[in-house]
């Protein structure tokens, strides 16, 4: 009578304990991890400090708490941090790929002549940094052919003397 009162007292069980599917660990390292209190301090920071414009920190805590996450009913007082991260990364994401592709992808089609301002090759000449054209006698990215972005060959009329 004593094992079916434990039994039914446990809100893990489960009668095959290998196929159970909360997790002892929060964390990915299991025994060698943090504890659960542990877990709770990082798991907070790793979210707050996300928001201070290191929202890698957030993949950072998704991965390390995936127990966490892929269990929706285990470590209550971790979840809320960690599910949290995983939003905040997931809108980061968003904006960066949409970002890079409206660049890669629109370019000076898109952009129109406020191109030349916002792209960054050209800084160089902009801010007349003429150590490297002095040097090596390059008069800055215009001498370049420009028939490939990333053909670096000089200008045969350029350099004829």
């Amino acid at each position: 009578m004593e094992a079916s009162q434990s039994h039914t007292n446990n809100p893990n069980s489960n009668p095959n304990p290998l196929a159970s599917s909360v997790p002892i660990w929060p964390t990915i390292d299991g025994p060698l991890g943090l504890s659960e209190e542990e877990s709770v301090k990082y798991a907070r920071r790793f979210y707050k400090f996300g928001f201070a414009l290191l929202p890698l920190l957030w993949a950072v805590n998704c991965f390390y708490f995936w127990p966490v996450i892929r269990h929706s009913h285990s470590f209550p007082r971790i979840r809320p941090y960690v599910v949290g991260s995983a939003i905040g990364f997931a809108i980061f994401a968003t904006i960066l790929c949409s970002w890079a592709l409206t660049f890669s992808i629109g370019g000076e089609r898109l952009f129109g002549p406020v191109w030349d301002q916002l792209v960054m090759y050209n800084l160089a000449d902009r801010m007349v940094l003429g150590v490297f054209t002095a040097f090596w006698g390059w008069g800055g990215y215009h001498n370049v052919v420009k028939a490939h972005p990333l053909s670096f060959r000089r200008n045969s009329a350029a350099h004829s003397v």
